[in-house]
């Protein structure tokens, strides 16, 4: 077999393998486009995360945030899982956030995916408490308040509402989580002792909803509609003799006609 014959057979098996590894390439890298397209929108991202379309569109998955907290529960998404690959999250079930008071994850983002304005913790966003209030012990009549009492801004973030018991003189006192002021930091989903915690941090996309721009809260907006408007000065009724009827009185609306 001349040399000739030997180059060009090698050429040719070089090039059906190179085929095959860049058809199985294509096929591989299509199947993880896929996962990332059905992966979970909602996950639970580091204290200051954007909003999860411009979060992915901005986190490079370096795993700096990753390394830098100091209790390790920040993880990176492996393949095959729920998630986009390589992107930060926590589950507060076997992790929650401790509220570092320098947020050291947002300084170690290289690209602001973790927002480096947020500069005080307790105005972090990571979700939202939520209560399941068939399973909660307080709200079943039992004397819990783990979750109030391990909230690291309780008074705020959760608060208790005290409740009659109806079968005797002692008070429920029911967890209450106030949307405004919860971090999400997921110490309450960690603490809660029934087998499946009855409270749990969610994306706030999957709990809140909107009300709309059209609806006018007057009591809740000082504008300028608000300030302007004064309430009708009430008329007084006339005072008649008894058994006499003024003319041109309207007596059902208390004013002229």
């Amino acid at each position: 077999m001349s040399d000739s014959s030997v180059t060009r057979r090698d050429f040719m098996v070089k090039t059906a393998q190179g085929a095959a590894l860049a058809a199985s390439g294509g096929l591989l890298w299509a199947y993880l486009l896929r996962q990332e397209a059905k992966a979970q929108p909602y996950a639970l991202r580091p204290p200051g995360a954007l909003a999860e379309r411009d979060f992915n569109a901005t986190c490079i998955k370096c795993g700096q945030c990753v390394n830098a907290c100091p209790p390790h529960i920040l993880k990176l998404a492996p393949s095959g899982g729920d998630q986009p690959i390589g992107m930060p999250f926590f589950q507060p079930r076997t992790g929650a956030c401790i509220m570092c008071p320098d947020i050291p994850c947002v300084k170690a983002c290289p690209t602001g995916a973790l927002a480096p304005e947020l500069k005080d913790i307790n105005k972090s966003r990571m979700g939202l408490a939520v209560i399941d209030i068939e399973n909660c012990l307080s709200w079943k009549g039992l004397r819990c308040e783990i979750c109030y009492r391990d909230c690291p801004i309780r008074g705020k973030a959760i608060v208790l509402e005290t409740n009659p018991r109806g079968l005797s003189l002692h008070a429920m006192f029911r967890p209450i989580v106030n949307s405004d002021a919860c971090t999400g930091c997921g110490i309450c989903e960690r603490s809660c002792p029934t087998d499946q915690a009855a409270i749990r941090i969610l994306p706030h996309k999957l709990v809140q909803g909107k009300i709309g721009e059209h609806y006018r809260l007057g009591w809740t907006n000082e504008g300028k509609i608000t300030q302007d408007f004064k309430p009708a000065e009430a008329v007084p009724a006339p005072v008649e003799a008894p058994g006499q009827n003024a003319p041109g009185v309207d007596y059902l609306n208390q004013g002229g006609l």
